[in-house]
Parts: C-alpha cells; structure tokens; sequence
C-alpha cells in the first residue's frame, strides 16, 4: 500500500486517516456497534499508533444491550427498533459519553440474511457524536453479509472523517474571522487616538 511522502500513514486506509486526524487534533474517539460486531473497532486497532486516539468501544447487538450499556432510550428502541436513525444517533452520543471521547461512532443496520422488523437486508445507519454536534447517515448496501458489514465500517469511517475536516474548517474560519475582527478594532482604537491626539492643534 502507498504511504504518503513523510510516510506516515497508508494512503487510502480510511482508519488510518482517522487516527492520523485524531492524534493530530489530540482528540480521541470511542465506537459502538451492532452489525458490525467489533469490526470497526477492529479496523480502528489495526493502526499503529492508536492508542493515542482511542478510548474503547461497545458491542451492543442485543437490542436491550443498546440500552444497558449504550444508554440509547428504551422508548425510543420500542417505537422504532434497532435500525433507526435516531438509534444511531443514541449509540453515538452514548459510546462518546460512557467512553469518555471526544467523538463517538455508531453502526446499526440489517446484514441479512433475513429482513429485520421489516427493515430490508442493506439498511444501515451510521451515526457521528462530536464537538459539533452529531450527524447520520442512511445507507443502502447491496451484496451478502459479510459485504455489507465491510462496506458498514468503511462507510462509518468516511463519514467520521467528513466530519473532522468540516470542524476543522469551521474552526479556520472562526480563527481568521476572530483575527479580522481583532485587526479591525486595533485599526479603529488607533483612529481614535490618532485624532484625540489632533485636537487642539489647529
């Protein structure tokens, strides 16, 4: 696999991506999982250096364990079922707290073989809790089981990764922002001393 020019990192590897992120923002990361079983934190583990950036992570593939442990409502699991976005929403949030971390990563779906409480074989939801708030997204994979955990993990990375580098922006642009603002009122306090400076002089 190419690594990038410092070689660092593997190109490529969304895992290897996030760690790389995470230690960079000193920031750490906590996963929990249904379909997925312990694959995405697996993957996460496999990178060289991540015990810098993560914390731990819960498998919760009972549905009672996603509140036990995960803390995701009990209502909210009887009303819409384990595959539910607002579910992975919950794992999310839930993991980020009860780890500790700065940011927590969800799965839940339907792997198959069988359809699940109506929800169709492919059906996944992966879910991001960070310090700027949580985001979720709705997947639709095709392929057998093992493809469509695979895929689930992969996805749940980019997803991660998407989010890290719109804070990041967001934090650029506040800083550039708070530093225009701190140039313009320097530039007007010398304005007004400049003139109190002039009065009298005429």
């Amino acid at each position: 696999m190419d690594s990038d020019a410092d070689g660092t990192r593997p190109v490529g590897n969304p895992a290897a991506g996030v760690v790389h992120s995470l230690s960079e923002r000193q920031e750490t990361l906590a996963t929990v999982e249904s379909l997925t079983g312990g694959l995405l934190a697996a993957s996460i583990v496999e990178i060289a250096g991540v015990s810098r950036i993560f914390r731990g992570g819960l498998v919760v593939y009972a549905t009672e364990l996603k509140s036990w442990l995960a803390g995701v409502p009990e209502e909210l699991l009887a009303d819409r079922g384990p595959v539910d976005p607002d579910v992975a929403v919950a794992l999310a949030e839930g993991g980020r707290r009860r780890c500790g971390a700065d940011w927590g990563l969800a799965t839940t779906g339907v792997a198959g073989p069988e359809p699940q409480d109506g929800k169709p074989v492919g059906l996944v939801y992966v879910a991001v809790a960070g310090p700027s708030g949580t985001h979720v997204r709705q997947l639709d994979l095709a392929g057998g089981r093992d493809h469509i955990r695979s895929a689930a993990v992969v996805e749940a990375l980019r997803l991660l990764t998407e989010r890290i580098r719109e804070t990041d922006a967001a934090e650029t642009d506040a800083a550039e922002t708070d530093a225009a603002e701190t140039d313009a009122a320097e530039t007007d306090a010398a304005a007004v001393d400049g003139g109190r400076a002039g009065v009298g002089r005429r």
